[in-house]
């Protein structure tokens, strides 16, 4: 107990620090910690007997460190709570869980079993990501109805959009996920899962243009509400909330499910074809 308290002592105030300067030293201190925390929990994993593909997991965490240039202030905010959950909340869990271990160990089982159940061969590396893929996208979404307020180059102050409302942070998204479904067709086939993943060329545009499209539709409905004289007091509030919390369930179980199902097309390993047995020569077929 008194370790992870000097642990808490010391890193929750560097944790600040970090998101109070910003910059290219927070997002290495980004990239860093989140390697850290993946080689920990790879090595969880592999003690309790899983089979996961940890260099696909290392090459997206580096690839975060630029991304997180597009992905905006989340990363940070979504580290922070999983590092106090990690030091504070996890250490507790008991057998008979409370409402915050049973409200964890749902959303983890509702993911871990997604990939299971679409690629039952090949699913360790695939129910993490799916995991904090469902999570980013929820969270991204939701995260508007919070009204942080930033200041503009221009000195004007604005509330800060989701993420994904930026068509980069869109196309970062679907094409991490389709690098993750390359990555488990390479592990499982070699040279052949390059090309059952490349035949979904299309694949990452879909993706992308889904999460992009449905964010800017809910903006439309929202302002087309608003611009309607009779309905422009009460309702728009109403309309955006209600979409925002839609679009964040919708769109978190469509990327999700189609990453896991595409995963689990290109990592199933080929079906052996059975040798027919050679009938010996001259033998006489049995008549009854």
């Amino acid at each position: 107990m008194k370790t992870r308290l000097i642990t808490a002592a010391v890193g929750v105030p560097f944790l600040i620090f970090v998101l109070v300067v910003r910059g290219w030293f927070a997002e290495l201190v980004i990239a860093l910690l989140t390697i850290i925390a993946m080689r920990e929990c790879y090595r969880a994993l592999g003690k309790a007997g899983y089979n996961v593909c940890t260099w696909g997991g290392y090459a997206a965490a580096v690839a975060m460190w630029p991304l997180s240039r597009v992905m905006g202030v989340l990363d940070p905010l979504l580290l922070v709570v999983a590092a106090l959950l990690r030091i504070f909340a996890i250490p507790h869990f008991k057998l008979v869980p409370g409402k915050l271990q049973s409200a964890l160990e749902a959303l983890v089982s509702f993911f871990r079993d997604m990939a299971k159940s679409y690629s039952p061969h090949r699913n360790g590396f695939l129910g993490v990501y799916i995991f904090s893929a469902g999570l980013y996208i929820a969270v991204g979404t939701l995260f508007e109805l919070l009204g942080i307020q930033s200041v503009t180059t221009e000195g004007m102050s604005m509330s800060l959009p989701a993420p994904l409302s930026d068509i980069n942070a869109a196309i970062a998204m679907g094409l991490m996920s389709y690098g993750v479904i390359m990555s488990g067709g390479i592990a499982s086939n070699g040279g052949r899962g390059i090309l059952l993943t490349l035949k979904e060329f299309s694949l990452p545009i879909s993706m992308s243009f889904r999460l992009f499209g449905a964010l800017l539709s809910g903006l439309l409905v929202s302002e087309l509400v608003y611009y309607t004289i009779s309905l422009s007091f009460v309702l728009p509030v109403l309309v955006g909330v209600l979409f925002t919390i839609l679009h964040a369930l919708i769109q978190t179980y469509v990327l999700t499910m189609l990453t896991a199902n595409y995963y689990g097309e290109v990592s199933e390993p080929p079906k052996k074809k059975a040798k027919k047995e050679k009938k010996p020569a001259g033998a006489v077929p049995a008549v009854n």
